[in-house]
């Protein structure tokens, strides 16, 4: 394996512990909750395993992340959007807002953000933007 292949797997593995003690998840939570075993888990911790797609899908899928966050640390994908991955990663880390909290500011991101993209291109209509009581 080269060089820059262990230290990604290093850095993502550092990253997934890193996300784990953030969510307050013992490692033996975590992996029951993600469907994999304490020992894989601990191997991808160390950076000594290459999780595969699903795998990483299933770890984000516990740690209630973004897959995309694990794909782009390991290399299966290429960052699109910094300000927007950056964004998500500080919701998901803020311990003020429960989990369900956390859910619903990003469900209600993603939507504006889903909403945005499918106006692109639309002609503007005046006054669209604005607050009904200050048309």
């Amino acid at each position: 394996m080269s060089d820059a292949i262990e230290q990604r797997l290093h850095d993502l593995g550092e990253f997934i512990r890193e996300q784990r003690h953030n969510a307050r998840l013992s490692m033996r939570k975590l992996s029951e909750l993600a469907g994999i075993s304490n020992p894989y888990l601990s191997q991808i911790e160390r950076g000594l395993r290459k999780p595969s797609a699903e795998i990483l899908q299933q770890i984000a899928n516990g740690l209630r992340i973004s897959a995309e966050t694990l794909y782009v640390r390991a290399g299966f994908l290429e960052q699109r959007d910094e300000g927007t991955a950056d964004l998500e990663h500080e919701i998901r880390r803020d311990t003020t807002l429960s989990a369900r909290q956390k859910d619903a500011l990003l469900e209600v991101y993603r939507s504006f953000q889903a909403e945005s993209d499918r106006d692109v291109g639309q002609p503007s209509v005046p006054g669209r933007d604005l607050d009904p009581d200050d048309r």
